[in-house]
């Protein structure tokens, strides 16, 4: 098989597999060497091409990344069945728990190969050979990004395996690993095109203002992880009430310039603002539809298309699944959190849905004025179990009664580049400005939320933001990177203890960390011990 087939097969392995089945293990396939492979444009595009598809494949989005990004923070519940893994602080008896390590390797690779090649191509368009090398310096710096949140200190490879074929690379520090994504980042947004250009590629890839926002995004995670004596008030617990939790500094970001770090979050995401490449949706439930996928305030989306590369995000997600019903919603905790007439809880939440055996519910049990009886239909809810939020925003695909569809995975927002600038100014001022009221008012006022209290001191604003983001970003896989990069996470999850549908809640110290693969350990003897408690 040459490479170039091989980039295009790997487009398709997640096709056809079951929940349970793994993915197929990676095999060793004869190809072109580069030097014979990299020899013009459509070359340089297959082999882009190949990076990105590893993104769809069953190490990542196929279904192991939602997993982890999603079920394990304070405001999901589900099916015990499925939950009792990764979303019960138990991600060793989840069978995908090694193959996000391997799948951002693999990544970090193929785009390797692509930048010590496709710089040398002559017969292409320059602009689109700088546009592809951006391509995968950001998705280089994306993966070190996601792999430094998730396994802290880990080996940066910046050769691909054919110059630098050695497997014993020892973990770098924390601040090493951040500062390798950022000037991956800096290197795509200097090559990247604009989205809205000529020349960007098309749907579906990353643009300039991707790169900025993920920029944006690592000085903000950077920041707010080593900020110390701060103290964040988080509505939760059993009883769902206001917990005031002095943060931690995050291991690794100890002697990191906080306040430095705020500001160049702040003002990098302002320029993703001012740029005018985006824009929020007016109305908030018109951004979950299928026609408005890769538009308006989406920056980057992970693709998906019914018959290539599917997933199963809708199946497990949506109201009506082959499940019966879906096995992953919001927290009724969560849902009160929302204003009564806030869009993204009236209607981006099913309030009447069908399971997939006709089975009529309503949601909630106690709005059941509003909701029991509806459009001369009687709908169901017994108060316990039948209390499910289930969110709208997987529910738009092309063919809802399947388990694998072609649901879009939303990566960053507008909304969150917002309120990533109301957040840092917010910190960086001691005190929000008006600056800050006003991205923090632009996300709620879209979705008929009230305006934010007025003359919130800095702590209260912190608070406020952390829970806006929540609100707004709700089963996006954001919410447990917020509690870990605000040095929360193990406080807030284990005041709640047990969760809704009994859902263990309570986490260890591990748990801030996923365990390194056993297949790492033993193949790389530059590492020499696991995570704390793995």
């Amino acid at each position: 098989m040459t490479f170039k087939k091989y980039i295009y097969a790997a487009l398709l392995a997640g096709v056809g597999l079951s929940s349970c089945e793994k993915a197929l293990e990676e095999k060793a396939y004869s190809f072109l060497s580069p030097n014979q492979f990299f020899k013009n444009e459509a070359d340089a595009l297959a082999a882009i091409n190949g990076v990105y598809s590893q993104l769809l494949s069953w190490d990542l989005f196929a279904q192991p990344y939602w997993n982890f990004a999603v079920l394990d923070d304070d405001h999901i519940s589900g099916a015990d069945w499925y939950l009792s893994f990764v979303g019960a602080g138990n991600p060793l008896a989840y069978w995908g728990w090694e193959r996000p390590w391997s799948g951002y390797y693999i990544l970090i690779d193929r785009a390797n190969t692509v930048l010590e090649n496709v710089s040398g191509i002559e017969d292409m368009d320059t602009e689109i050979r700088e546009r592809m090398l951006g391509e995968a310096y950001f998705l280089r710096g994306w993966s070190y990004f996601m792999l430094v949140q998730t396994y802290g200190a880990v080996p940066i490879r910046t050769a691909s395996l054919a110059i630098d074929p050695d497997a014993n690379k020892p973990r770098e520090s924390v601040v090493n690993v951040y500062n390798q994504a950022i000037e991956d980042f800096k290197n795509a947004e200097s090559k990247l095109l604009p989205r809205a250009h000529a020349k960007s590629g098309g749907l579906g890839r990353v643009h300039r203002g991707v790169a900025k926002a993920f920029l944006a995004k690592t000085y903000l995670t950077m920041a707010s992880g080593s900020l110390s004596g701060a103290q964040i008030q988080v509505r939760g617990g059993n009883d769902n009430a206001y917990y005031t939790h002095q943060k931690s500094v995050v291991k690794g970001l100890e002697g990191v310039d906080s306040k430095e770090y705020f500001k160049l979050a702040r003002d990098k995401a302002i320029e993703v603002v001012t740029d005018n490449d985006y824009t929020l949706a007016t109305n908030w439930t018109d951004l979950w539809k299928m026609s408005n996928r890769n538009q308006g305030e989406h920056l980057w989306e992970i693709q998906a298309l019914e018959g290539t590369f599917m997933n199963q995000i809708h199946n497990y997600f949506n109201a009506t699944s082959t499940f019966g019903r879906g096995a992953v919603w919001m927290t009724n905790n969560h849902y009160l959190d929302y204003e009564e007439n806030d869009h993204r809880a009236l209607y981006g939440i099913e309030h009447n849905f069908l399971s997939n055996t006709g089975g009529r519910y309503y949601y909630p049990s106690w709005e059941n004025t509003k909701y029991a009886n509806l459009n001369g239909l009687v709908w169901n809810n017994n108060g316990g179990t039948d209390n499910r939020a289930y969110t709208i925003k997987y529910k738009d695909v092309s063919s809802p009664a399947v388990s694998q569809s072609d649901a879009f995975f939303p990566m960053m927002r507008l909304a969150e580049v917002m309120l990533m600038i109301a957040e840092a100014d917010n910190e960086y001022n001691e005190g929000p400005t008006t600056v800050a009221y006003d991205y923090l008012d632009r996300v709620r006022r879209r979705s008929n939320a009230d305006y934010s209290p007025e003359n919130m001191t800095r702590e209260a604003f912190r608070s406020f933001v952390i829970a806006e983001r929540a609100r707004e970003l709700a089963l996006e896989g954001v919410r447990r990177f917020d509690l870990l990069r605000w040095g929360i996470y193990l406080q807030v999850m284990n005041k709640i203890t047990s969760g809704q549908n009994n859902i263990s809640k309570l986490r260890l110290e591990r748990n801030l960390l996923m365990p390194i693969p056993l297949s790492e350990i033993t193949t790389n003897t530059a590492i020499t011990e696991n995570n704390y408690g793995w």
